[in-house]
């Protein structure tokens, strides 16, 4: 079992304890998640697992809000809002936009070694690849997505 993971449990008891039922019910979900994808996938998650579940809820919350505060629902933006920044304390601390360039460019200049010529906009999904398993749940994956297109042009 992971660390994250065990966090997340310890909090679920302490806002039980505490009966905070919003943070609860939000942390409840969060293990829910975790729960599925054990029983899916037959496997045991390790703290890079969680946080990708984490992020998955995070975006999904953001996407919510975008949409909730189009329609004039502040009620339910709000819902979600409180949810977010449940789940965002699950997170690591993130990059910054010239940490991820720099990763990227890292990344970029690694895959030309290797391939021997630079990538090219197509080879895209290469660097992105390489990205997303070094940087999981470091940043961003829209920002790193602009980042790898900016050092492909």
């Amino acid at each position: 079992m992971s660390a994250l993971k065990d966090q997340i449990t310890n909090d679920m008891k302490d806002a039980m304890r505490a009966k905070d039922t919003q943070r609860l019910g939000t942390i409840r979900l969060l293990l829910a998640a975790c729960k599925q994808k054990e029983v899916d996938e037959r496997v045991v998650l390790d703290d890079v697992m969680v946080i990708a579940i984490v992020d998955k809820l995070v975006k999904q919350r953001k996407d919510s809000i975008t949409a909730f505060e189009s329609a004039a629902r502040q009620d339910l933006a709000d819902i979600e809002k409180a949810e977010l920044v449940v789940l965002q304390g699950y997170l690591p601390a993130r990059l910054s936009a010239e940490e991820v360039a720099a990763e990227v460019a890292a990344i970029v200049a690694a895959l030309t070694a290797e391939l021997g010529h630079k990538p090219v906009q197509s080879e895209m999904g290469k660097v992105m690849g390489a990205a997303k398993a070094k940087l999981a749940g470091k940043a961003d994956m829209a920002q790193v997505s602009a980042a790898i297109k900016a050092a492909l042009a």
